[in-house]
């Protein structure tokens, strides 16, 4: 009685695993038969033109008296104020 039921899960195992890999080859032939294009990618232009930004790099020194000094460069010259101002504040620096 054992041997039945190990056997009839095992068919009905290699049944399920036959009928979900055919699926897909099953369904894109239906799709092509009823006028319904495959999914097609294509390349969009505009998405290859944006370019991640570049972060403002800042070289702080800091001289024999104790104060110090920067040099800020980067892209983006609002991004370069702030982290300007924002240095001055945090080290206490007028302007």
């Amino acid at each position: 009685m054992m041997k039945i039921k190990n056997i009839s899960v095992h068919v009905l195992c290699c049944v399920l695993f036959v009928l979900i890999v055919m699926s897909p080859v099953y369904v894109s032939g239906q799709e092509t038969k009823q006028g319904v294009q495959p999914l097609q990618i294509k390349k969009n232009q505009e998405i290859q033109q944006i370019k991640p930004k570049k972060p403002v790099r800042i070289k702080l020194h800091r001289n024999a008296n104790g104060e110090y000094s920067w040099d800020i460069t980067g892209d983006n010259p609002d991004e370069i104020y702030r982290a300007d101002s924002r240095l001055r504040k945090l080290l206490k620096i007028e302007k």
